[in-house]
């Protein structure tokens, strides 16, 4: 298929480092099965069938969605599992999830979305997580009494089943929280009637409390960490659990672009920005030494240090899910840039 350098493509150009894609894919699904945790990744990060196939044949249960489009996705991808993390309200999307043969399983955090789901369930109910969210987080009950009421209420109403427990602590700030927030979720599967239920969690900066705090608990631990399959040069590359444990994570994604002026010493424009990669969560690293990130508009980048102009820069980014959703294709390249395939990104 050619090289990237060969005037095939154009620039800016986003690539996926294949060895360090399927470095990543491995080295998470050891982790998961030596500490007895099922996963399933969240394909939100990259909604790419090329990938997903990648983590279902090393052993995923299924994969993690936020949106019922994103189960279209991943059920076209041929996932046997779909976990949607979130409530899913919309009419056109339960009744298609009513539709499929695959298990496809959501959360519930109000007695409002539980009689939502029973208007529009199908013959078979909807399996549901019950979700247990924390102060200052995101959606779920606020305290384990409420969720406990949640579940009984799903007990008792008809089109719903309950399959366990639900939360998510990747926005806590110490390990200390996490322990606490998970010894809450621990305590929620222990007060449920529910023969095997699930307990899931998800993030991609905590994995190694979770580990290790869930290592007795009854529940089956779904473990729905995504970034971690591009990993990156920044956000990530400082919080990944690697940074405390054995193992390593490589950032597979790198965004290529010219320099298109030198208006004064010390200062580059390059052609690429804010359609071109992402900066939610820091600026893009280059990698070519002595150079910073100083600013990104829509099509430039500002960089400080020398380069000169027509000259072509390689940079690392921060937060991959926002990385993906500005491509609609990314060339799967080797150690010396050669295309092997082609990543699609679907929606």
């Amino acid at each position: 298929m050619g090289s990237i350098f060969d005037g095939s493509y154009g620039f800016p150009l986003m690539v996926v480092h294949r060895e360090a894609l399927e470095h990543n894919i491995a080295t998470m699904a050891a982790f998961t099965r030596e500490h007895g945790l099922e996963f399933a990744p969240h394909a939100k990060t990259h909604l790419s069938r090329e990938i997903a196939t990648r983590q279902l044949a090393a052993g995923a249960w299924g994969l993690t969605v936020a949106t019922w489009r994103q189960a279209q996705a991943a059920v076209s991808f041929g996932a046997p599992r779909v976990l949607v993390a979130n409530q899913v309200v919309d009419p056109h999307g339960l009744r298609w999830i009513a539709s499929q043969d695959v298990e496809i399983l959501s959360f519930v955090d109000s007695r409002a979305g539980v009689d939502l789901l029973a208007r529009h369930a199908g013959d078979q109910p909807f399996p549901v997580l019950a979700e247990l969210g924390h102060e200052g987080g995101r959606a779920g009950c606020r305290t384990l009494d409420e969720l406990l009421d949640l579940a009984t209420y799903v007990q008792r109403s008809e089109g719903v089943t309950l399959a366990g427990v639900a939360g998510y602590e990747g926005s806590l700030k110490s390990a200390d929280e996490v322990r606490t927030y998970l010894r809450l979720l621990q305590d929620a599967v222990e007060h449920l009637r529910v023969k095997s239920p699930y307990l899931t969690v998800g993030g991609s900066q905590w994995f190694d409390v979770i580990g290790r705090e869930l290592v007795t608990t009854q529940a089956r631990v779904l473990l729905r960490s995504g970034a971690y399959v591009t990993h990156d040069d920044g956000y990530y590359r400082e919080r990944t659990p690697f940074t405390r444990i054995d193992g390593s994570l490589r950032p597979a994604l790198e965004i290529w672009a010219h320099v298109l002026s030198v208006p004064e010493p010390g200062l580059a424009v390059v052609g690429m920005g804010k359609r071109d990669a992402p900066f939610d969560e820091g600026l893009p690293i280059p990698r070519k030494a002595g150079l910073e990130v100083v600013k990104m508009q829509d099509q430039h980048t500002i960089v400080r240090g020398s380069a000169e102009v027509g000259e072509l820069l390689a940079f690392g980014i921060s937060h991959p899910c926002t990385a993906f959703d500005k491509w609609r294709e990314m060339p799967l390249v080797d150690a010396d840039y050669q295309v092997v395939e082609t990543i699609r990104i679907s929606l």
